[in-house]
């Protein structure tokens, strides 16, 4: 009798370590992931600072286009 709940015992925590290992595999997973998409969310930020540096760019330059117009004398 003593051994069967020994047996039992031990299959729990068999079970228990096979869980625990696991988990442990899907975390490791899952911070691989979670670095994985943190880079790409630094490369977007890149990118969005790159583009709104050349909306502002472009911005400046049409604003001096239409400065420039402005002061074109177009009488016929």
């Amino acid at each position: 009798m003593e051994l069967d709940k020994f047996n039992a015992l031990e299959g729990k925590i068999k079970n228990i370590l096979s869980e625990y290992s696991l988990l442990k595999k899907q975390n490791q997973e899952l911070k691989g992931l979670l670095k994985n998409t943190e880079l790409e969310l630094e490369g977007a930020k890149g990118r969005l600072i790159e583009f709104n540096e050349e909306r502002d760019a472009i911005r400046t330059k049409l604003d001096t286009l239409i400065n420039l117009l402005q002061d074109v004398d177009i009488t016929l």
